[in-house]
């Protein structure tokens, strides 16, 4: 299964080169992230982003899609496409790890945590 949330494109997200800046569609991408899970106590390990097409506009809603790739002891991997009236403007791919609150190490992954991840696991 797959999560779309939309994201809003404000006109402060753009750049001196009048595009939006490539920071934020990594807060594009966590903020979906909230909106699908607030739940899981997770940190981001790793986030790499493939850019497609630049957003030249703000005042518009880009849609941020996401799945789960894969669910290891105590990290997981998501996907996010960003697109924007169908087309792709962005991917990007993170590794979470799970953390406990009280020591701030990573920790495994729970069962109630896996049976949520595992509805939104996906391979291409």
């Amino acid at each position: 299964m797959k999560f779309t949330n939309k994201q809003y494109v404000r006109w402060d997200d753009l750049d001196a080169l009048r595009h939006v800046n490539n920071a934020k569609y990594l807060t594009y991408a966590q903020e979906a992230r909230f909106a699908w899970s607030g739940m899981l106590e997770m940190v981001v390990a790793r986030a790499e982003l493939d850019f497609k097409l630049p957003i030249y506009d703000g005042n518009i809603f880009v849609d941020v899609t996401l799945w789960v790739e894969s669910i290891g002891t105590s990290s997981f991997t998501m996907i996010y496409e960003i697109t924007y009236e169908g087309e792709l403007l962005a991917r990007v791919k993170t590794v979470q790890v799970t953390i406990s609150p009280a020591t701030k190490k990573s920790r495994p992954i729970n069962e109630t945590e896996r049976e949520f991840l595992s509805k939104y696991l996906e391979t291409e």
